[in-house]
């Protein structure tokens, strides 16, 4: 472990206490104003929530894979948007150049990401390109000590609010991500430009926006690896962000079940509280049951890929179980809340609508599965 254990069990109940008392009352507020009030984030940022899993020589915690899941469990208990509002300088936003970064790039970024006082996002998808990621038309043609980077880029996490991108763009002709490289682009480089903040079904207080790069000079020292590196760059982020995404969606599930348990246990119906009726106990007890085999299989695959093995098809299989898992569970808790359940007042059809993007990004269902099949079909079962 990167902590002792004394020392991450302190943190664990800090994060436990900060949700419970601090974030969940503010969940319907940030519903209503599709922000989270600033004073927070600063509260986040003092708890070192920004550098979770940024080493300790620029600032960071330096959790590894298994301890950032089992915060992200935490964070998981409330709404997922707060999670989000830093999630992109643990995750995808800042991975790119821990992996793959030179001394100079880490030195100049990462202590400023540590501490939140830079945002980061990660820029892949265009409006032609979602699953098929290797496929970016962005392009960034060199010229001089400079790349020349002309696109736009779609659907972008915390857009809106970040100083840098890491950049996935063209830089070659040859086919698929064999042409792709990184790089990181501040957002105050000349011809980068952000789009207004979409309309979305859920998570209010996320942000996603186009980002618009014309004619950017973004400096060769800005690249991230050699060129024709970025698609593999951007695989190993997202193997990464996957099992961090899991651990939430983990954590969403077991927050319904305690709500549909406390909830079943005072309403009542045909004389005795609904907790008494079998047909009840059958969605609780799918609901526990599919929510421990997701966190067994998240906490599983991140102590493997501590341990340096091979995770692409347990990262993509987590992914995939679990956040359809706790797409079924929050289904569920909406039937069990009945009438309740679809009212805004209790919090559970906001849930509901929140957790259905944990479905689609960071490689959809389906691309989980095709990863999972051709990973399962090269280890010969």
């Amino acid at each position: 472990m990167a902590l002792d254990p004394e020392t991450f069990d302190a943190l664990i109940d800090n994060i436990r206490r900060f949700v419970g008392e601090r974030l969940r009352p503010l969940e319907a507020q940030v519903e209503a104003d599709d922000a989270i009030p600033a004073n927070v984030v600063q509260e986040m940022r003092d708890m070192g929530l920004f550098g979770l899993s940024i080493a300790e020589e620029y600032g960071g915690l330096g959790l590894d894979m298994l301890e950032e899941a089992r915060v992200a469990i935490e964070l998981g208990r409330t709404t997922p948007a707060f999670r989000s509002n830093f999630g992109t300088n643990v995750g995808i936003g800042s991975q790119g150049l821990v992996m793959a970064g030179t001394p100079e790039q880490k030195a100049e970024w990462l202590p400023r990401i540590a501490s939140g006082d830079i945002i980061t996002s990660f820029a892949l998808t265009e409006p032609d390109v979602g699953s098929d990621s290797g496929s970016v038309k962005t392009r960034a043609v060199r010229d001089g000590d400079v790349y020349r980077l002309s696109g736009t880029k779609r659907y972008i996490t915390n857009a809106d609010r970040a100083d840098l991108f890491t950049v996935m763009a063209r830089t070659g002709d040859e086919p698929g991500g064999r042409g792709v490289s990184a790089f990181l682009v501040p957002k105050s480089l000349a011809g980068v430009s952000i789009g207004e903040p979409e309309k979305k079904m859920g998570q209010k207080g996320a942000k996603v926006a186009d980002v618009i790069f014309d004619d950017a000079p973004v400096p060769v020292a800005n690249r991230l690896g050699a060129e024709g590196e970025g698609f593999k760059i951007a695989m190993r982020v997202l193997d990464r962000g996957r099992l961090h995404i899991s651990a939430v969606c983990v954590g969403v599930a077991e927050r319904l079940i305690a709500d549909c348990v406390a909830y079943a246990g005072e309403r009542k119906q045909f004389g005795k509280p609904i907790a008494e009726h079998q047909l009840i106990q059958a969605m609780i007890a799918d609901s526990k049951t599919e929510a421990l085999a997701a966190r067994a299989l998240v906490l599983e695959t991140a102590a493997a890929k501590d341990a340096g093995k091979d995770v692409v098809m347990e990262s993509a299989a987590a992914k995939y179980y679990a956040s359809e898992m706790v797409g079924r569970v929050a289904d569920r808790a909406v039937q069990i809340f009945g009438g309740a359940g679809y009212i805004a007042d209790y919090g559970i059809e906001r849930l509901y609508r929140d957790v259905r993007l944990f479905r689609i990004y960071e490689g959809t269902s389906q691309i989980q599965q095709i990863i999972i099949a051709r990973e399962t079909m090269k280890r010969g079962g």
